[in-house]
């Protein structure tokens, strides 16, 4: 199991992650392509971090809403939103590029990642985009109960997935995030943060708000470097998912 965080994201003297002390404790580092968050001076000193931590670099474009943080939903046509995200990954590539190393994935950000799992339609637009631009790169989306259709879908283009599962947001019956808007939608406590990602590991389930045991695999969880605590949370996540990927974990799904 690897651990991702958005990174990167801040824009000209404002800052929401803290992305030098969590850096090191992460193994992808999904950075913002400008169009939620960042510049292009912070996106060339976070492809710069991750490198020196040898750090997984992935692009991570959103619909073009600086105001909204990339969180609400717009209503795009399929050819303009091909367009926004080829155009936001090309310029993190050429970042990438100049400081020779590489984009490895894409993960969507977002209201875009929140629609493309809601409506495989505009899913099928992000990997239409993805592969056109490059099919060797990986695909970063949520870990849910049809991920063999997506599977399917993803094999048509070329691409390959990664399935996501978070470590602090409460899950739908559907599998998919509770709204922020909702109670509790975040986990405000370590020990459930580090309940939901045991289960996830040892089990390959998570517990639903309703109490439901759902089934999904997950490659990689999601960890926030925001927030008062984040650091402390992100570090004793790295030491728990350390020891639940030992080999010798009992209990460790195979």
């Amino acid at each position: 199991m690897k651990l991702n965080c958005d990174m990167g994201e801040a824009f000209g003297t404002w800052a929401m992650g803290l992305d030098d002390q969590i850096m090191p404790f992460v193994d992808q580092a999904n950075v913002a392509c400008g169009f939620h968050a960042s510049d292009p001076l912070t996106m060339a000193k976070t492809v710069a971090l991750a490198k020196q931590h040898g750090v997984t670099i992935g692009a991570h474009p959103a619909y073009p809403d600086l105001v909204g943080f990339g969180r609400r939903n717009m209503d795009i046509a399929p050819a303009e939103l091909k367009a926004l995200i080829q155009y936001q990954i090309g310029a993190l590539k050429g970042i990438c590029d100049s400081q020779n190393t590489q984009i490895d994935y894409v993960k969507p950000h977002g209201a875009l990642y929140n629609t493309m799992m809601a409506d495989f339609s505009v899913l099928d637009t992000v990997m239409q985009a993805v592969s056109e631009l490059d099919a060797t790169l990986i695909l970063m989306v949520m870990a849910v109960p049809e991920a063999p259709e997506i599977k399917k879908m993803a094999k048509k283009y070329g691409l390959s997935v990664w399935f996501e599962a978070f470590s602090d947001r409460l899950y739908t019956d559907e599998g998919r995030l509770m709204p922020r808007k909702e109670p509790n939608a975040v986990h405000a406590s370590f020990d459930l943060i580090e309940q939901q990602v045991t289960q996830l590991c040892e089990h390959g389930t998570l517990t639903t708000a309703s109490g439901k045991t759902l089934a999904i695999h997950a490659d990689t969880i999601c960890v926030h470097g925001d927030g008062a605590h984040a650091v402390d949370a992100v570090t004793r996540i790295r030491t728990l998912i350390d020891r639940l990927n030992d080999p010798h974990h009992k209990g460790r799904v195979k």
